[in-house]
């Protein structure tokens, strides 16, 4: 198959009034697939598919069980079931130490956790039915391993890693592919808010292209910028006592 052609007839995307989502959901529908547009933002999602009779909105909550399974009925009577299924909803919270909050990190893996889950529930039984389908996370490189500043942010990622991992050889069995992707730092709206140094930082355009051309490969874990997911895997296999010497070397300098 022509590269250059869309894989899918269907795509769901959730956060995708903005950010990578929103760049994912104007690619995919460039390549010709129908995108099912979902975020909390009714208005920016109408602006999104002004941009293309290819995108239909559905606004949605993603923490909200009963909607995810209403609106994973609508999609499948109005455009089709989704062969593709991207989870790029999530909020980005940084907490120094001072000023930690339970109500953060609960709030934190409500959305980027549980609102997945919330997903792969109203999608998978169908998916199941028909033997076909794509479930794809949006997960992050900080999930690697706990890292300061990150304490409500980065532990909802490593979930979404162990779940994409749990589901992978499980749903096989059914013919459906489950991939991780995990991004590091990409200009957006949440990231736009960071008072620290994000090195090699990427445009959504091309973070965008590189998720659709791992999409389109058997690789397991879409992982980018290079050089930055290097240095994270390399973190990640320290032992602890040379890994917390290297954070708080990090720490003092910014």
């Amino acid at each position: 198959m022509d590269q250059s052609q869309a894989s899918w007839k269907t795509v769901w995307i959730t956060g995708a009034s903005s950010g990578i989502g929103r760049q994912l959901a104007l690619d995919l529908a460039g390549q010709g697939a129908m995108v099912a547009a979902s975020a909390r933002s009714g208005d920016a999602l109408a602006e999104l598919a002004a941009d293309s009779p290819n995108i239909c909105s559905y606004p949605l909550d993603v923490t909200d069980l009963a909607a995810c399974r209403k609106t994973a009925r609508a999609i499948e009577a109005d455009i089709g079931p989704p062969d593709l299924v991207i989870m790029a909803a999530g909020i980005w919270i940084i907490r120094d130490i001072e000023s930690f909050q339970a109500e953060d990190s609960i709030n934190a893996m409500r959305v980027n956790y549980e609102g997945a889950a919330n997903l792969v529930d109203a999608v998978l039984p169908s998916m199941i039915r028909r033997r076909a389908g794509h479930i794809a996370p949006v997960a992050s490189v900080a999930g690697y391993r706990g890292i300061p500043r990150a304490v409500t942010y980065a532990p909802t990622k490593a979930a979404l890693i162990s779940m994409a991992e749990a589901l992978r050889t499980d749903a096989a069995q059914h013919n459906i592919k489950v991939q991780i992707i995990n991004p590091g730092f990409v200009r957006t709206p949440m990231t736009d808010t960071n008072d620290f140094p994000m090195p090699f930082l990427m445009e959504p355009q091309d973070a965008s292209r590189r998720i659709i051309a791992g999409l389109r490969s058997d690789r397991f874990e879409i992982v980018f910028p290079t050089r930055l997911a290097v240095i994270m895997k390399l973190l990640r296999v320290l032992p602890y006592r040379l890994y917390f010497w290297l954070m708080a070397r990090f720490v003092q300098r910014t």
